[in-house]
């Protein structure tokens, strides 16, 4: 991932034309032919690594604007809203996509926003305004990786290492000493709904005894998020330019939690201890002091330029199959897409076996593999006679990167995989028997004569 050959043509092609340049003057100044130049902005040849330096030098260029200015938000964001079911007839394969996006990036970026404009494919009402999903595209428009916060925080992890011997005493005294808060604990009777509550009255950050050492730290580093993060915060929520409080508020928690996860998990000692273990989970529960949904999660922002980790994504779901969340980094993954989910997929198998690893490999209708990990989680803050809640989440790697992996153990990764789908109305394949509806723009058949292993028939 970290060498990927970068197509942007459109990226460069507008920078020119915002400069006001010909393709002749915009090459004499980058010191390449005006023929090359035309190859690039027609996605006919990558940008270099000196080419961007040029870029950089000459316009004052960011070359981490390149993902976030792919039409639509490149094509793996192309090929998420293609995936709806509304598409299913058109067999749009990936090919396809390729030569839109580099034949016509106008009409790309386009459909990517008339199409999110719609909802996702929702009308009337429910399309009008989706702030989850406006702010999920954010998230996805910067693969799940924020650097500058990143950096931020690993600087302050640093600082606060040598401030106690564990982090969550550390934090607690850079609370107490540079901010005036102190931290209580107090009984599940005083607080019976909340697990976090900051008193600037009384200058206090109060946390609920029902929190495990995990979240209890998680809950500090999120307090120390909201007070030394708050301008890059600002900053990032204002750049993605929601219009709109309710997407702001939600994307400001997301960011809020991205910097408490990585002062816990700073950015390079987590990626060294990720490639030394075969990224195991637990292992990497242990050492840093984290619960297994920040791990996941984690695991999914590792695209620091230089030194990028495995593209993981992430799902979870809860037992209806109702999906809360849903992180694709860089993965690419169509199995973030969806609302809908394969009952094939074990990460609905995970309730069965609760806080044990599920290992799957599977394999799309495009032909993308995917080694997956599903365990379920139980949220903190529950006492005795309360509800439980529980969730099951997924990660996956492509099968391909997958080898280095302590989980791929024992695994052939290029034998059988468990075929799966999209849920049922947007996968077509034809004798699966777990399949529950028609898949959306198909013609059923019908034979009286004859009963079949699936319960519906269609044009393929």
């Amino acid at each position: 991932m970290a060498d990927r050959k970068i197509f942007a043509g459109h990226a460069v092609r507008r920078l020119r034309r915002q400069a006001g340049l010909t393709q002749a003057a915009m090459a004499e100044m980058l010191a390449i032919s005006p023929s090359y130049l035309n190859l690039v902005e027609k996605n006919q040849r990558p940008l270099s690594a000196t080419l961007l330096v040029r870029l950089a030098e000459q316009f004052d260029f960011d070359p981490r604007t390149l993902a976030a200015g792919e039409p639509g938000g490149g094509e793996a964001a192309i090929r998420r809203r293609l995936a709806d079911p509304i598409f299913a007839d058109l067999e749009i394969d990936r090919n396809e996509v390729q030569e839109w996006l580099a034949g016509a990036p106008g009409g790309a970026e386009a459909f990517a926003r008339a199409y999110d404009r719609g909802g996702e494919g929702r009308t009337g009402e429910a399309a009008a305004v989706d702030p989850m999903a406006a702010v999920r595209r954010e998230i996805e428009r910067w693969r799940g990786h924020f650097p500058d916060l990143d950096a931020l925080a690993e600087g302050l992890a640093d600082q606060l290492r040598f401030g106690a011997a564990d982090l969550y005493g550390a934090i607690a005294e850079r609370l107490r000493v540079k901010h005036q808060l102190t931290i209580r604990i107090l009984p599940v009777d005083v607080m019976p709904d909340v697990l976090r509550r900051t008193d600037l009255h009384a200058r206090q950050l109060q946390v609920s005894e029902t929190l495990d050492p995990a979240s209890r730290t998680f809950a500090v580093a999120y307090e120390l998020a909201q007070l030394e993060a708050r301008d890059e915060i600002e900053a990032l929520i204002r750049g993605a330019a929601f219009g709109e409080r309710i997407a702001e508020r939600l994307y400001g928690r997301h960011l809020t939690s991205y910097f408490a996860a990585a002062v816990m998990m700073p950015y390079a000692r987590f990626l060294r201890a990720c490639e030394a273990t075969g990224y195991d989970l637990e292992l990497l529960q242990r050492r840093f002091g984290a619960g297994f949904e920040h791990v996941a999660h984690r695991l999914t922002t590792l695209q620091r330029v230089g030194a990028r980790g495995l593209p993981f994504f992430m799902v979870r779901v809860d037992r209806a199959g109702q999906a809360s969340k849903r992180f694709s980094g860089a993965s690419g993954s169509l199995l973030t897409a969806s609302e809908a989910r394969c009952p094939l997929w074990r990460i609905h198998h995970a309730f069965d076996r609760p806080g044990e690893m599920a290992v799957q490999l599977v394999e799309l209708e495009d032909g993308a593999r995917w080694l997956t990990l599903s365990r379920t989680v139980t949220p903190q803050g529950r006492r005795f006679g309360a509800i439980k809640a529980e969730f099951a989440v997924g990660l996956g790697v492509a099968a391909e990167l997958a080898g280095s992996l302590a989980a791929a153990s024992g695994f052939d990764l290029t034998g059988a995989a468990m075929p799966i789908g999209l849920g049922c109305r947007a996968c077509g394949r034809t004798s699966c028997p777990q399949r529950s509806a028609p898949p959306a723009g198909r013609t059923l058949l019908f034979n009286d004569r004859e009963r079949r292993l699936s319960a519906f028939t269609f044009a393929s």
